[in-house]
């Protein structure tokens, strides 16, 4: 059975927790979502852990992994000095991301400028030395990566969500079923498909 791993994403908004699922044979990486193509989404890893098991699905917490968005955010809207680590991160993420959610969106086709730019986070260090082609190539994964997410986190399924309504009278309010915002670790490199 696939190991599911909680993954915090950190975003202005506030913290959500994915599974991520290695992939094991040809399987490739992926975030899980449900038997709609819903991401799952969780305001505690608690609950993450409950769904799983509910699920019948391996639940696994060795070391946490997390992401923060906000400084990949900042470098799309204006592009600077490369936070490389936070960059690299993102971009193995929003593939996995692609791979579990079914959205509208889909990452851009990715060809030889994406695959220097890619490995160029190992070579450089900074990015200091990317072409102009790479840095575009970059820098337009990352906007479709951030809009990707954002679509699948409107759509996602949050069976945890009552967590976060108050008590109206003396019942429990009803748990919602998507989460509607206001505003990776594998340690693996990606291969393209």
């Amino acid at each position: 059975m696939t190991d599911h791993h909680p993954y915090r994403i950190g975003t202005r908004s506030g913290d959500l927790y994915v599974l991520w699922r290695r992939g094991e044979g040809d399987d490739r990486d992926a975030v899980a979502a449900d038997d709609r193509g819903r991401l799952l989404a969780f305001h505690a890893v608690r609950s993450a852990e409950e769904h799983c098991a509910r699920h019948h699905r391996d639940f696994v917490t060795d070391a946490e992994s997390s992401l923060d968005l906000e400084p990949v955010a900042e470098w799309v809207r204006a592009p600077g000095p490369v936070p490389v680590a936070e960059l690299l991160e993102a971009w193995n993420f929003f593939e996995d991301l692609a791979r579990g959610v079914d959205t509208s969106l889909a990452l851009p086709v990715q060809g030889a400028a994406h695959d220097a730019a890619y490995d160029r986070f190992f070579e450089a260090g900074d990015g200091a030395l990317w072409t102009d082609g790479e840095a575009a190539a970059a820098h337009d994964l990352l906007r479709t990566g951030l809009a990707l997410w954002e679509e699948a986190v409107r759509g996602a399924v949050v069976p945890d969500a009552h967590l976060l309504a108050r008590r109206a009278g003396t019942g429990s309010p009803p748990v919602p079923d998507a989460f509607s915002p206001t505003g990776h670790e594998n340690g693996q490199c990606r291969t393209n498909p």
